[in-house]
């Protein structure tokens, strides 16, 4: 198991926006290929910003924002990152609708907001992290854990 992996598993603290986006970057070095990742946590927890930080690690210079409104966002890089907010969608919300299946490019990673919001045939196999605030002063925690 990659170093990375094993640290998310204990749990890694930040204290900065910048040491979140490192967190990402690292990991996208250590992820395989056609990798889903669940990021679980409440508004503010920096869940855009690790994906900016992921993005940069796989090799992404385009500006990475929130998807909220157009649900999911494509970048091209090293691989495809695929860049999904599920915030306004249900479980019952089906696959087919988001039309996924027809923009995973392999390579891919796809990252997904709001996990819980969608169907969970979509998250079953993920890689689930867990992003909170630990502090009011900034200190989040970004863990990985298993969601079954």
């Amino acid at each position: 198991m990659k170093a990375i992996i094993q640290e998310l598993e204990k749990g890694i603290d930040t204290k900065s926006p910048e040491e979140m986006e490192a967190i990402g970057a690292a990991l996208a070095n250590d992820l395989a290929h056609d990798t889903t990742l669940a990021l679980h946590g409440n508004l503010g927890v920096g869940k855009t910003t690790f994906t900016k930080g992921l993005a940069k690690g796989l090799g992404i210079e385009k500006t990475i924002t929130s998807p909220t409104f157009n649900l999911y966002t494509m970048y091209e890089g090293n691989i495809q990152l695929v860049h999904l907010d599920a915030y306004r969608l249900t479980p019952e919300t089906s696959l087919e609708n988001l039309m996924l299946d027809d923009f995973l490019i392999s390579p891919y990673c796809l990252v997904i907001e709001w996990p819980e919001n969608i169907d969970p045939s979509l998250v079953e196999k993920a890689m689930h992290l867990k992003l909170s605030i630990l502090s009011e002063n900034g200190l989040h925690r970004v863990q990985k854990f298993n969601a079954h």
